[in-house]
């Protein structure tokens, strides 16, 4: 069960969300679900993002560029998967732009290679076919344009 919050002022409100920023980036959903978590309502809500805005402690083009980064780096997720999820934190059109700018087009078929590879070595299917499909449905499922997979999928040296 849920203990219910004191009434925190404006203040001890923006120190925890400061701490909560300085810990990862954040986007403005993420601290304005926090702050309705916390019992802040209203002007008082409006009134730290603001001031974290200004401080610098809430920026939205380092958030999508540094979650990009890390999304495809560490879960190798496409750029389909990474613009959805970085859309339905309610992100703007330059904002996505500027993280897409983030990722390396030749990392980027590198990554695919190497799932090819990796995905590869653990299908048992005998049918070219059918593992080239079931390849490519992983790839799709984190992400990954379809033209590009099958693009590489041409290429790979199946054994």
């Amino acid at each position: 069960m849920k203990k219910k919050n004191k009434y925190l002022s404006e203040e001890e409100g923006l120190a925890k969300l400061q701490r909560y920023c300085v810990y990862q980036d954040r986007c403005h959903k993420e601290v304005r679900t926090k702050l309705l978590d916390l019992g802040i309502y209203g002007d008082s809500l409006e009134s730290i993002i603001v001031d974290l805005i200004a401080d610098n402690f809430l920026n939205e083009e380092r958030f999508a560029k540094s979650y990009a980064r890390g999304k495809f780096r560490l879960k190798n997720w496409g750029r389909i998967r990474i613009r959805q999820e970085l859309k339905m934190r309610n992100m703007s059109a330059y904002c996505l732009k500027k993280a897409m700018e983030e990722i390396d087009q030749e990392e980027y078929i590198a990554t695919i290679n190497r799932l090819i590879e990796k995905k590869n070595a653990t299908l048992r299917e005998s049918d070219l076919f059918k593992r080239r499909n079931k390849i490519a449905q992983y790839l799709m499922q984190k992400g990954f344009e379809g033209g590009l997979i099958w693009q590489q999928l041409k290429v790979f040296k199946f054994d």
